[in-house]
């Protein structure tokens, strides 16, 4: 395939991916009232399993606890976010929520809550190296708000060597 045509191809998917989680954000948000929508918190729940693997407890309980305070923590940062902001996150997570979506931007087979931790970390590598760019900027959406939503709990500076702020 020659480039100018692989160029066209990636411009093409961008657009149908664009129209589509427009179109999809209309009639299920992934975030809208200050609140995330079911399908997104299913979304950013397994994307926190892959992006922090390693960094969450080992025990279920305590891993359950940390992946419900880090969506806590997450609703929040969304929440201090400009509107325009938050209205591209909220279509980007209504595209992944969506089967075609999830297939064609993360390139995951199976339902977000389905997918193993190795799943998900494939996935998300693949949304880094693509050629596309709107992938890249996804996986970087999703991999920012992720990390700055778990490391602003002080129980998770310690796995980080940080030792909190200083007294002043």
């Amino acid at each position: 395939m020659q480039r100018r045509t692989l160029m066209k191809l990636g411009i093409g998917a961008a657009a149908v991916l664009a129209v589509a989680g427009g179109g999809l954000a209309l009639l299920r948000p992934g975030w809208s009232g200050g609140e995330l929508s079911a399908d997104a918190v299913v979304v950013m729940r397994a994307v926190a399993r892959g992006v922090l693997e390693g960094n969450l407890p080992a025990d279920a309980v305590e891993r359950e606890a940390a992946l419900h305070g880090h969506l806590q923590r997450l609703k929040a940062t969304i929440a201090g976010m400009p509107a325009a902001t938050q209205s591209e996150l909220s279509q980007l997570l209504t595209l992944l929520a969506s089967p075609p979506g999830r297939m064609l931007l993360a390139g995951l087979q199976p339902p977000w809550a389905e997918a193993t931790v190795e799943q998900l970390t494939a996935a998300l590598q693949d949304m880094l190296s693509s050629s596309v760019a709107l992938r890249q900027q996804a996986f970087h959406a999703l991999r920012d708000l992720t990390n700055a939503a778990y490391f602003a709990a002080p129980a998770t500076w310690p796995m980080l060597g940080y030792p909190g702020p200083t007294d002043i």
